[in-house]
């Protein structure tokens, strides 16, 4: 099986390994290369497939190494992998690169309730004084005059955002956000298939019908195939005996046909796998159990209990209170007549930005522990039925909390939680 290498990915992996090895009078290159991007788009795969292409083997860091019960593993781990390629470098005569998987799962802090330890502290500290510092890396504890070769850092992750500021600056980490494009995804969904015999106009069809799903869901979605085929075998010789035959067994393995690779089976399990995602989105059990998961989101349920003054009720810019332009009427049936300007425009401005509105409500009691309930969903991008049904939604709910919600499709995160109604005090 031959794999698809986006020459872009293959340009920039291979440019910033090459520089790192040249001597450029009065140059100062980079050390470490930052590839980020969506989760499942093949970032580390394509990494691999390079260093094979480019034929050396680098040495491995996974992110979850990156956090220890005794403080300072971490760190001494890097270092010790760092001189490790080094000497490799040294020996064998040939390139090598300390490749860190998923390095902001282990050193990133994603909000408020993310742990920073000493260990997150002591890697990002470790990093930065490598990049500076790549032919000194000593380990704790002893030291050694000689100058280390000097070695590539290459890293991957989803959210570069939730790193150490200085650790990402352009003089220690060039960045390359990783986005396949439909080139690429043909490409490289083409070698996934490449055994099944494939057509390219089915490849391109395939692609086309899922465009807004990652690489790996095309892997996942040739396994899936063969669970027909599992099922049955299963079912041929009953669940009992699926231990003994596949683990305590003489017995040569199980072997199996090429399944149905058709387009059109395709696409239906394709849907099918849709679909499962699409209820996780759903149903959003997230919100009750979790409510932080933003990103340095500030909820309110950390302002004091203490009763606010009249002066910070008038002061639009107060911490404590959003004032808004009017107060909104009611008809006699409890609808919300209008609502005022503020809001209006918020909504505008998500609906212009492509953003789906969501509403959520909560009473007292749900609002200090921050356990919003959902509106009906809002399916239109019309804004005169947008407005009705946020109209609807505050009326049905008037004595309690109500905020707007503001979500990106493309990225499939919430962008705006703006409350926008408080009970009556």
């Amino acid at each position: 099986m031959s794999y698809y290498i986006s020459p872009n990915f293959l340009d920039k992996v291979a440019v910033h390994v090459t520089k790192n090895f040249l001597n450029l009078p009065g140059v100062r290159v980079p050390l470490i290369l930052g590839i980020h991007g969506r989760k499942g788009e093949g970032k580390t795969f394509q990494c691999e497939l390079v260093f094979r292409r480019m034929g050396f083997e680098p040495v491995m860091i996974s992110g979850g190494e990156l956090e220890s019960p005794d403080a300072g593993d971490p760190s001494r781990l890097i270092r010790l992998r760092y001189r490790e390629a080094a000497e490799q470098i040294r020996v064998r005569g040939e390139m090598c690169a300390v490749f860190i998987n998923d390095l902001d799962a282990g050193a990133g802090r994603f909000d408020s309730t993310t742990q920073y330890t000493v260990n997150t502290q002591m890697v990002n500290a470790t990093l930065m004084n490598i990049a500076d510092n790549p032919h000194n890396v000593q380990l704790p504890g002893s030291y050694d005059d000689t100058p280390l070769h000097r070695v590539p850092i290459i890293v991957t992750g989803n959210d570069f955002a939730t790193l150490y500021a200085p650790l990402i600056r352009d003089g220690r980490m060039e960045k390359f956000y990783w986005e396949p494009s439909r080139d690429d995804k043909i490409g490289i969904v083409g070698g996934i298939f490449e055994s099944d015999r494939l057509s390219k106009a089915d490849i391109v069809a395939l692609v086309d019908n899922f465009s807004g799903q990652a690489i790996d869901f095309f892997s996942a979605l040739r396994s899936r195939i063969y669970d027909e085929q599992i099922r049955e075998f299963i079912h041929k010789i009953g669940i009992e005996q699926v231990s003994k035959r596949l683990v305590n067994t003489l017995e040569s393995p199980p072997e199996f046909q090429n399944p149905n690779f058709s387009l059109a089976h395709l696409v239906e399990m394709g849907n099918l796998m849709v679909g499962q995602q699409k209820r996780i989105q759903e149903m959003r059990l997230v919100d009750e159990y979790n409510q932080s998961r933003l990103f340095n989101l500030k909820t309110p349920a950390n302002v004091p209990d203490a009763v606010p003054t009249q002066s910070q009720l008038n002061d639009p810019s107060s911490k404590y209170y959003k004032a808004y332009a009017a107060p909104v009427a009611e008809a006699s049936n409890g609808h919300v007549l209008r609502l005022n300007s503020e809001v209006l425009e918020q909504v505008q401005q998500l609906l212009a930005r492509g953003c789906k509105i969501g509403m959520e409500y909560a009473d007292n009691r749900r609002f200090k522990t921050g356990s919003w309930q959902s509106c009906a969903t809002i399916q239109t991008a019309q804004e005169k039925e947008v407005v009705a049904s946020v109209e609807t939604c505050l009326a049905e709910h008037g004595g309690e909390y109500v905020r707007l919600i503001g979500i990106d499709p493309k990225a499939k995160r919430r962008v705006v939680e703006t409350i926008i109604q408080r009970p009556n005090t």
